[in-house]
This record gives structure tokens, sequence and C-alpha cells, in this order.
């Protein structure tokens, strides 16, 4: 068992024999009384993302997980599939176990693998991804005073603010825990 207290934004615990990664955490004293914990969870089995509140003395049952590196073959639906580095095995996850991360992954992608028990249930995205540039609005020549973006289509269906000289074919390299992007590649 663990102390509420020393939940962390990406910290993996049991409660109600269910798992939750937290996504946000805020500490929460009022002059008087007692301080809550208020977290911002995704459930790991279903992809729901829930708000739970906790008075600072509760404790919820920690899990002990298992790493493990992987590479993204190809996607079949809502179904992906990966393979383990390490041992060959191929194991798959859907896309509400994904969530966000859908949205970068491509051929090769190297990924680490979150197990409970013998199966997968998170993914963990390197830092920055490169992505090819599918559909870009045209450049407007002018109005460039201001650092002016525009809005491509990669690849992989995600949106991406861009600078204007970004056009349909560029690989650009995007960061995975915003979604913004950094630089051509």
């Amino acid at each position: 068992m663990i102390d509420v207290n020393e939940l962390r934004n990406g910290v993996t615990f049991e409660l109600d024999d269910r798992l939750y990664k937290v996504l946000e955490y805020s500490h929460h004293k009022p002059g008087r009384g007692k301080a809550t914990i208020r977290v911002k969870i995704r459930d790991l089995e279903s992809g729901s993302i829930l708000e739970k509140a906790f008075n600072s003395s509760d404790r919820v049952q920690d899990v002990r997980l298992e790493y493990r590196v992987a590479q993204f073959l190809y996607r079949d639906g809502n179904i992906f599939h990966f393979m383990d580095t390490d041992t060959y095995e191929q194991p798959e996850l859907g896309i509400e176990m994904l969530g966000d991360a859908a949205d970068y992954m491509t051929e090769g992608l190297q990924v680490k693998l979150t197990f409970h028990e013998g199966r997968p249930l998170d993914i963990e995205l390197p830092t920055s991804v490169d992505l090819r540039v599918e559909e870009a609005e045209m450049a407007v020549k002018g109005d460039t005073a201001t650092g002016a973006n525009k809005t491509v289509t990669t690849e992989t269906g995600l949106k991406v603010q861009v600078p204007l000289f970004v056009q349909s074919g560029d690989i650009i390299r995007v960061d995975t825990r915003t979604g913004t992007y950094i630089t051509r590649a």
C-alpha cells in the first residue's frame, strides 16, 4: 500500500480491482481541515479518464509493473502490433489503450511497453518522433512579420502547427508530450 501523498504524474496504482495511471496530480491544503489530493487518472483497461479526490490519509494499492522495449510493426484497424526486441514476442494494444499516442505511431518506432501480470497495459513514447507531412496549406506570401504558422496533416493523421516554409513531403520532428512542431528533420 502507498500513501496518496506519494502519487505523482505517471504513477500506476490499483483501486477497486482496477489499474489506474495518474495523468495530473494536485495537492490542496485549505486553511483548516484535512488536505485533499485531486488526481486525473486513466483506467488502463478501458482507457477512460476520471477525476478523483482523496483525503491525505487515504492509501491505495501499489502494483509491480514490468517494462520492455518494443518496436511498432503495423496497425490493423484499431489494433496496434508490436514486437518485443528481446524475446520477439508480438503483443497487441487496442487504440483505446494508446489514446493520443496512436497519432505518433510509425513503422519501426521504438517504444517502452508496460506489462502487468504478463499483459500489455500502457505505452511510453520517445520524447520526439519524425513524421512525414502529407497535406500542407499553401503559404501566403507577406504576413511573415509575426512568425505566421499553418496547419499540416502528417502521415498518421496528426494535425500540427508549423512555420510557413514546411511543405508536403517534408519530414518534421514533433514533440510527443505536447504535439508541437520542433524542427524539420
